[in-house]
């Protein structure tokens, strides 16, 4: 009889626990899960946001919204974020920026991400154009960077501001090849490219999505794009990889995260909905003519990129001692 007491006590705990954990998790998504986004409405990350919301819903049964909160570079966003209940109802999708370098150039431990955010999976990968004004005589990436050499300071490039993934490649690549040009920060891409095409500064590195329209038109040349393999949107330009400049590959990524201690069975159950989500081909279609390529990452996958980016960017950001304005 003892015995029987003892083992109706522990099946009573065991009981009790599944009740109390799993279960919660096991019935998310319950009411309306929040995706937060560090920017304003329209951008790429607020249009991937957008996409995944709607058929997260479709998938889940639940309202997904978005919750655009832009400002200092994505550190309102992240703080807000940092502070959300690891329940699975505060979602955030974000980038390099506010993700791995608003804090390092904000200079204060305002959120860290390999302690706060317990990334989910990528959602895209956008790669960088390097793109010039048609009135810069280098017709190809060699001889933009031998004309970078033989006048030091004289190119100018428009940077959508400081601490962006164009402005952090544009560091390495003339910390890596001893080469130097004057960098001349816009508040975002929009007056930064009407600056380029009219022949105010000389080059930019642009996210294809941004760049694209500009060299279709024929007013911009493109010389080489990031990305481990050509753009499908540009077949003919070379990756600065094929050209033998391996460490310039600088891309946007979007992803999906979650606050830290948000119980595994969520973490999971978003994974393998957004695994089916970013293979279908309508889905794969739409971000592609927003010139992003659909990419799925486990978690142990995506947090294994992230470490790397930080890794390799962390470094450029300190060594060019870059600050928020």
């Amino acid at each position: 009889m003892k015995f029987f007491a003892i083992a109706g006590v522990a099946v009573s705990a065991l009981f009790t626990v599944a009740l109390n954990t799993p279960a919660t998790a096991q019935q998310w998504p319950a009411r309306t899960v929040r995706l937060m986004v560090p920017y304003p409405a329209g951008g790429n990350v607020d249009g991937a946001a957008r996409v995944i919301a709607d058929r997260l819903q479709k998938m889940l049964g639940q309202t997904f919204i978005v919750e655009n909160k832009a400002g200092a570079g994505g550190l309102i966003a992240g703080e807000a974020f940092k502070k959300a209940a690891p329940d699975g109802y505060t979602l955030f999708v974000g980038a390099n920026g506010p993700v791995l370098f608003a804090p390092e150039i904000a200079k204060r431990d305002a959120y860290n991400w390999k302690r706060d955010f317990l990334p989910i999976t990528s959602i895209t990968m956008t790669p960088l154009v390097l793109e010039v004004h048609p009135s810069l005589p280098a017709k190809d990436l060699k001889e933009f960077f031998d004309l970078a050499r033989s006048d030091p300071g004289k190119l100018t490039m428009a940077s959508p501001g400081q601490g962006t993934t164009n402005h952090l490649l544009s560091e390495l690549m003339q910390s890596t090849l001893g080469v130097e040009w004057l960098t001349v920060h816009y508040r975002g891409n929009a007056p930064a490219l009407t600056d380029l095409i009219s022949g105010q500064v000389q080059f930019a590195m642009y996210q294809i999505s941004v760049g694209l329209p500009s060299i279709k038109s024929g007013m911009l040349r493109p010389l080489a794009v990031t990305g481990s393999h050509r753009a499908s949107w540009l077949p003919d330009v070379p990756t600065f990889t094929e050209l033998g400049y391996t460490d310039f590959d600088g891309q946007t990524f979007t992803g999906l995260f979650a606050p830290a201690g948000t119980p595994a069975e969520i973490v999971t159950k978003l994974h393998e909905n957004l695994a089916v989500i970013l293979k279908d081909p309508a889905i794969i279609e739409k971000f592609n003519a927003l010139g992003a390529e659909a990419v799925s990452m486990t978690p142990a996958e995506f947090t294994s990129y992230l470490e790397r980016e930080d890794a390799k960017w962390i470094p450029v950001v300190r060594k060019a001692n870059i600050k928020a304005d």
